[in-house]
């Protein structure tokens, strides 16, 4: 009988696709290295909001339409503050202030800038944003780590940043704090486009949001922040227990 020796023997080895190369942290020797045209201009500094107005650090403009879920925050949020209560107030029970009102707290920031991420780190709960300035997409929607600042990829378009933020965690997660409370899904996505004005002691910055699930059409903003050559940022800690005495945080004084 002839036995078939391709039949009998051990099966071949099946091919394995290569599996793609890992990025390399933004600020590895091998990333750094890599040629890249300069920067137009560098942030690195402290900064600060500019604070003028009353309305000047909210991201809601003057006339919106929402949809019927973040309408029933809004309307309890309104109702809230005309009894002198507080709704929501999730910054003052120390959850993060997020993308963007952490760009408008009364605390300064501090940008430091290389030529592959922005790294930006708040007088306000220490908070930590990242701008990856390295080429590198947006990651996976399918195994990204939702965060309240988001995930920042930036590019240079002539003498403007635009800095595309979006994959937030879309809880405890607001548009303003403690008044006419607009909540931010985890559809919110937000495009800015950033450049120093005056000498580069002042930087402007024109914001467009979006998020169907909380509101209809673009929101669309201008912000400006102003260099502080004589400011520091230390180590700030939020503990519910210290801000416990304070009506505004006082979870006593919470509508849930």
């Amino acid at each position: 009988m002839l036995v078939m020796g391709a039949l009998v023997g051990p099966a071949p080895a099946l091919a394995q696709a290569a599996k793609p190369a890992a990025q390399p942290g933004a600020l590895s020797p091998e990333n750094l290295k890599k040629p890249r045209p300069a920067a137009p201009f560098d942030l690195t500094g402290t900064w600060q909001h500019e604070l003028k107005g009353a309305q000047s650090w909210k991201f809601v403009p003057e006339k919106f339409e929402l949809t019927p879920g973040a309408q029933k925050h809004y309307d309890a949020g309104r109702k809230a503050m005309a009894e002198g209560k507080v709704y929501h107030d999730d910054i003052g029970q120390c959850w993060p202030a997020g993308m963007p009102l952490i760009m408008t707290r009364v605390h300064p920031f501090v940008l430091m800038q290389y030529p592959t991420a922005i790294y930006m780190i708040s007088a306000f709960e220490n908070s930590l944003r990242i701008i990856y300035l390295d080429g590198r997409p947006h990651s996976d929607p399918d195994v990204v780590v939702p965060s309240f600042n988001g995930e920042s990829i930036g590019r240079f378009e002539g003498n403007t940043l635009v800095v595309d933020t979006r994959y937030f965690p879309g809880h405890h997660h607001w548009l303003d704090q403690g008044g006419a409370s607009i909540p931010a899904s985890d559809a919110l996505h937000i495009v800015e486009r950033i450049r120093p004005i005056e000498n580069g002691e002042t930087l402007e910055i024109d914001y467009t949001l979006t998020d169907p699930k909380s509101w209809k059409g673009d929101w669309k903003m201008t912000k400006r922040f102003n260099r502080k050559h004589d400011v520091d940022i230390d180590e700030v800690e939020c503990t519910p227990d210290v801000n416990e005495n304070l009506p505004a945080t006082s979870s006593q004084s919470l509508i849930r």
